[in-house]
């Protein structure tokens, strides 16, 4: 199970930090996160401008209960450091790095955010997008017990530049990738998201990719518009049945005769307690969403 995974993250949208309508606008969008973004979206000479915007927007306060993420530019480069100064003294829920291709990497990016006076709940969320990043996920995952690292993060528009991956409906190219990167973030309790849909006009594709990294395991997915926030939060969301299901798995072993039991008989099904554990994490993703939905 992740390390916060009471917080919902079926749609993560991103915000160009450089356009201020939009960063006004993001505080009425139905989304579970807001990456508000000071790297690819922002040219360099007005990397500083929209740093200060970006930061105004998240110190007003008009994101209500949505998590807050800034996407930092680089370490490396000559805004990286001052990103995520302002970012964390703005009260971001976290930073977003790109480019991130070791655990080296992961620690000294911690070591920034320590640096910077982030608190016990600012979260750290890495990119995976690039062929050495995916290389050494295990290593990057590993740092989750010892860092801030929260989320990996799929970067499949870098990713499929670097891997001269054929853009195709059934992204064969990508699924090893993404496959591993699921592997690396549930064997170290980390949230994992899927890449960008970039072909704003066709939602049923954009629908059919999300069924695909809903069934690849990644509990969300990274968008670039917002007529993609409905689908991705239905897509992501627990259906009504999966609910049912589940409120009927956690009420059989609630039972006085069921509760030292290892299986049980629900609904005709053998049900074991690791599909009690899965029972409660829908139910209480259920109980996040409302959360949030309700302000």
């Amino acid at each position: 199970m992740p390390k916060d995974c009471q917080r919902p993250r079926r749609s993560c949208l991103y915000m160009p930090g450089a356009n201020q309508r939009a960063l006004g606008k993001a505080a009425n969008l139905p989304a579970d996160v807001l990456l508000l973004d000071l790297e690819d979206a922002v040219a360099p000479d007005a990397k500083v401008s929209a740093r200060q915007a970006v930061c105004d927007a998240v110190r007003s306060g008009a994101y209500g209960a949505r998590e807050v993420v800034v996407r930092a530019n680089a370490l490396a480069t000559p805004w990286g450091h001052e990103d995520i100064v302002a970012a964390i003294a703005a009260g971001a829920d976290g930073i977003l790095a790109p480019k991130v291709e070791r655990a080296e990497d992961v620690e000294e990016l911690d070591a920034a955010l320590a640096a910077a006076g982030a608190g016990e709940r600012t979260v750290l969320w890495v990119m995976i997008e690039t062929p050495l990043a995916v290389l050494n996920l295990r290593e990057i995952a590993a740092c989750a017990p010892t860092t801030r690292l929260s989320a990996l993060v799929v970067g499949t528009n870098d990713l499929a530049k670097e891997m001269q991956i054929q853009a195709t409906p059934d992204r064969l190219g990508f699924l090893a990738p993404l496959t591993m990167t699921v592997l690396a973030a549930r064997a170290y309790g980390l949230s994992v998201l899927d890449g960008v849909y970039n072909d704003i006009a066709d939602a049923p594709g954009f629908e059919a990719e999300a069924h695909q990294g809903l069934a690849l395991g990644f509990d969300g997915k990274t968008l670039i518009h917002p007529s993609q926030l409905a689908l991705a939060n239905e897509v992501f969301g627990p259906t009504a049945e999966a609910l049912a299901d589940a409120e009927a798995v956690i009420a059989a072993f609630q039972q006085p005769e069921n509760k030292d039991q290892g299986v049980i008989k629900v609904n005709g099904r053998m049900t074991e307690r690791l599909h009690l554990e899965q029972a409660l994490q829908l139910v209480a993703l259920r109980d996040a969403i409302a959360a949030l939905e309700s302000g």
